[in-house]
């Protein structure tokens, strides 16, 4: 019962709040506004009890003439044997300034919280530029390069680096490469799309990390895709005896609004 009610308030989160109802979202687009929203998930019951739902979603509006602000939102969640293993929590923000033109800047705010890495809570405020190297018949292929000032704040003092021992924050300035793609192929009966980044420390050469995520949708109706995604993470810093490395294979659908 405990577990359907959680399930069900994480559901309710994402289908209605207003800053929610929204695959990955290309802001040098006309449109004013543009949403979707992307559940997926597995489950195995019996002897060995597995659960993984993995929710995203992006949103983009225009506040004025030439900006236009993009929220992008995730949340996974996993049990094995009934016993919370992952519940996490990413919220990135961009607002950008002429994202028609072929190069643009962007300011940026991030927040996460990450319970098997132990982070209480981490965030970045930057600003960066985007290339577009490619934005042609719903295509479209960006590179961004940004600097960031981190604060991430853990719940223990022990890490894989000893040099680290003893601080509950690491703070720390980024510089951070991005590579965002979305595709339509084989005559749009299948959506490719990946994010890319690599996000070293600028003071440390030992404090990195780089994340991979790719997706593949097959449209279902209009505004529904059945979707595919792997999602791939590293950290070069975390808790003593903890992996550096998380792998999700998930699959589920893509509800959006264009």
């Amino acid at each position: 019962m405990l577990y359907r009610n959680r399930m069900k308030k994480i559901l309710y989160y994402f289908l209605f709040s207003p800053i929610f109802l929204s695959a990955q979202i290309n802001e040098s687009d006309t449109l004013s506004v543009k949403a979707s929203l992307s559940i997926t998930g597995f489950y195995q019951g019996g002897n060995v009890e597995t659960l993984i739902f993995r929710a995203k979603t992006d949103f983009s509006f225009k506040p004025w003439k030439k900006w236009v602000f993009k929220n992008q939102n995730s949340y996974i969640y996993q049990e094995f044997g009934k016993t919370k293993a992952d519940e996490d929590i990413l919220s990135l923000n961009f607002l950008y300034l002429n994202p028609e033109r072929r190069i643009y800047p962007f300011v940026l705010g991030f927040v996460s919280t990450n319970f098997r890495r132990e982070i209480d809570l981490r965030y970045l405020l930057g600003a960066g530029a985007t290339f577009q190297i490619l934005n042609k018949n719903d295509n479209w292929l960006k590179l961004s390069i940004s600097s960031e000032y981190e604060q991430t704040d853990f719940s223990k003092t022990n890490f894989n680096y000893l040099e680290y021992n003893g601080n509950k924050s690491i703070n720390t300035l980024r510089g951070t490469i991005w590579a965002n793609g979305k595709y339509h192929v084989f005559k749009n009966k299948i959506i490719v799309n990946h994010e890319f980044y690599f996000q070293p420390s600028l003071e440390d050469s030992n404090n990195f990390r780089w994340q991979s995520d790719v997706g593949l949708e097959f449209p279902v109706w209009e505004f529904l895709n059945f979707k595919i995604n792997y999602r791939h993470t590293f950290e070069s810093i975390v808790i003593e005896n903890q992996k550096q490395e998380d792998r999700f294979l998930t699959f589920g659908f893509t509800l959006k609004s264009y």
